[in-house]
């Protein structure tokens, strides 16, 4: 019996190293792959960062190349002129394949003559401060520019809205090359919209390269606040959905009760028409993680061809940025026409402004004439002669729109409107 004890012993004893090192190696995976999973984040900056360095020369190339034009143009006794898109629906094409608008090819040619000297003089130092700016890793808002010609004497800009426009037409030249706005280092005023939900951007400091881990899902009753630019961003997430909501008030309450761990999404406030930034925003973090966008706005034509159209395949006079940011994989969840009937919401009378907005899509905008559920429901709501708020759901209860609204429209996906 003591020499089965001994031999008993001696297996175990083979065993426990044994056991042991299979520990280890499982304890060395897991170890591996925690710093593997805090490898992504340097990796997907430092990808980031050589897309913006190729961006910031393909930029000092397109300014430099424009002014050298110019020049030798007047070297050559000729007068240069530059030339820029015609900004407006009337020189938009939208196309379902592609999924926007896109700019046409009308232009307006800005030739120097003693009648445009001024303009062509603040055109290109307008250009000489964007190159400033990129070889400085710098910005300037909108406000900012208009300031800083203060010391360009003759070619000072006297009012805001002359500094603005020489500032859209330089992106819409330059836009037919990739460049946007905000490669050219000009940036609104305003933020973008707030964010919760199951997200971790990564956001590398601008001086150092160090990158900042921002989890949405800490904020308590607050959000996470979409920067003026977005370009540097990078994400992890593990979400299965983007819903792009009109109202605060909507936003607040989703966030509050944490609608986004319950559904497994990122909720965004858009604030009404969503601002650059968070269109952006909104595409680059959809395009990147491979997630759907839904929108959630009021039922009203100023929502729908406003807020929504926006969204998802730009504007008339931005036609020439709808490749950065418009959101073409985004649908429209709700409010419906046939929503105000089903869920039987409260209503209001269509204003005159209201009854033209919603003609006019029908008419003249080319997304709504190339889709014909759009068509049937903007005719519906014109019928009907009423509009509906997200809110007008709270008929049924304070929490109806969580409880019951978003998770049945979540299961019928299918019969968004596109």
């Amino acid at each position: 019996m003591a020499a089965r004890a001994k031999t008993k012993n001696k297996k175990s004893a083979r065993k426990a190293p044994a056991k042991k090192k299979a520990a280890a190696k499982k304890t060395g995976k897991k170890t591996a792959r925690k710093k593997a999973s805090k490898r992504k984040a340097p990796r997907a900056s430092s990808e980031a960062a050589k897309r913006n360095a190729r961006m910031d020369s393909l930029t000092i190339d397109l300014i430099c190349n424009t002014a050298n034009d110019v020049h030798k143009n007047i070297q050559k006794k000729r007068k240069p002129d530059l030339a820029f898109p015609i900004r407006s629906l009337k020189n938009v094409s939208y196309s379902t394949k592609r999924g926007y608008f896109e700019i046409g090819k009308a232009k307006k040619v800005r030739t120097l003559t003693v009648n445009t000297v001024k303009s062509f003089a603040q055109t290109l130092r307008m250009m000489g401060l964007s190159k400033e700016l990129v070889e400085s890793r710098d910005f300037a808002t909108k406000r900012d520019a208009y300031y800083q010609s203060k010391n360009w004497e003759e070619a000072r800009f006297d009012e805001q809205n002359e500094s603005d426009s020489v500032m859209d037409d330089i992106e819409a030249m330059f836009s037919m090359r990739g460049v946007s706005r905000e490669q050219l280092r000009f940036v609104p005023d305003e933020h973008g919209g707030a964010v919760a939900g199951q997200l971790i951007v990564l956001d590398p400091d601008r001086e150092t390269g160090e990158v900042e881990r921002i989890d949405c899902t800490r904020f308590g009753s607050g959000a996470y606040s979409i920067p003026s630019s977005v370009e540097q961003l990078s994400f992890e997430t593990n979400a299965k959905f983007i819903l792009a909501i009109e109202t605060g008030g909507v936003f607040q309450r989703l966030q509050s009760h944490k609608f986004w761990q319950t559904s497994n999404c990122i909720l965004i406030s858009m604030a009404g028409v969503p601002t650059r930034a968070t269109r952006r925003f909104i595409r680059k973090l959809s395009d990147e993680s491979k997630i759907p966008v839904y929108a959630f706005v009021d039922c009203d034509p100023y929502g729908i061809s406003n807020i929504y159209r926006t969204l998802k395949v730009g504007s008339g006079n931005a036609a020439h940025l709808s490749q950065f940011f418009c959101v073409p994989q985004a649908s429209f969840l709700g409010v419906t026409p046939q929503d105000i009937i089903d869920y039987d919401l409260p209503t209001h009378p269509l204003h005159d402004v209201d009854v033209k907005r919603a003609k006019d899509a029908l008419k003249n905008d080319p997304f709504f004439k190339a889709h014909k559920p759009w068509q049937k429901a903007i005719e519906q709501l014109l019928k009907m002669g009423v509009r509906a708020e997200q809110q007008a759901l709270a008929k049924w209860g304070l929490n109806y729109v969580i409880e019951e609204y978003l998770p049945k429209k979540l299961s019928q996906r299918k019969d968004f409107l596109p």
